[in-house]
């Protein structure tokens, strides 16, 4: 994922991309390895605590045959605003479309298309499903992210529905904590292992195998 934000180094807030890959398989990073490439202006350095312009981490998934890529910029980096992941099996592929407007691509085998990706408003309940593919600002207070589709790709809606429900039906909504917790952790820890030159870094447990903070 490559975006432009202020005040942290890139990894510090990787969520957006971290997230989607360990939420496909339902896991958690284990370790991780990063590297930083790159500089920044060096007043910048000083005050977002990180001379990279470019970092690049790869995660091992606990307790799964699988790793992930994840890449973010911030500054001294020409590209496209863009928040994306990809997915690779063993005969389907996903490639997040490369820039703002175009469709992503589906693999299969060898043979490669542009799809539509659909819109899941009817899986909400009726009252907010408009919010899928329109942000409560108007034109004159319009926000990007509502623009592109109720945020995100139009998954607020979808978040919040989740959260609300979990509470409702007294189960653990998902993400849960320890879930949440390993998912965000994930690039702090990604963003020490750049400072220590690519040193692997394990993340810390938050809870054992039946859910239970230890």
């Amino acid at each position: 994922m490559a975006g432009i934000l202020g005040g942290l180094p890139p990894m510090h807030y990787a969520t957006h991309a971290v997230s989607p890959c360990l939420a496909l398989v339902r896991g958690e990073a284990e370790h991780v390895a990063c590297y930083g490439s790159g500089r920044i202006a060096r007043e910048l350095v000083a005050k977002y605590d990180s001379p990279f312009a470019v970092e690049s981490a790869l995660f091992r998934v606990r307790g799964q045959e699988l790793a992930f890529e994840v890449t973010r910029s911030l500054f001294e980096t020409a590209r496209q605003y863009i928040e994306s992941f990809d997915v690779y099996g063993d005969k389907v592929a996903f490639e997040w479309a490369r820039m703002e407007g175009e469709d992503p691509v589906v693999h299969t085998g060898e043979k490669a298309e542009r799809v539509k990706v659909p819109d899941y408003a009817h899986l909400l309940p009726e009252s907010i499903r408009r919010f899928t593919t329109k942000g409560v600002y108007d034109d004159e207070h319009a926000h990007l992210s509502f623009l592109q589709g109720g945020g995100h790709g139009g998954s607020h809606p979808h978040l919040v529905h989740e959260f609300l429900s979990s509470i409702v039906g007294g189960r653990p909504s998902f993400p849960d904590v320890y879930q949440s917790v390993n998912w965000t952790c994930a690039g702090i820890c990604a963003h020490e292992s750049a400072m220590r030159g690519g040193e692997m870094v394990s993340l810390p447990v938050f809870a054992d195998s039946r859910g239970r903070a230890i």
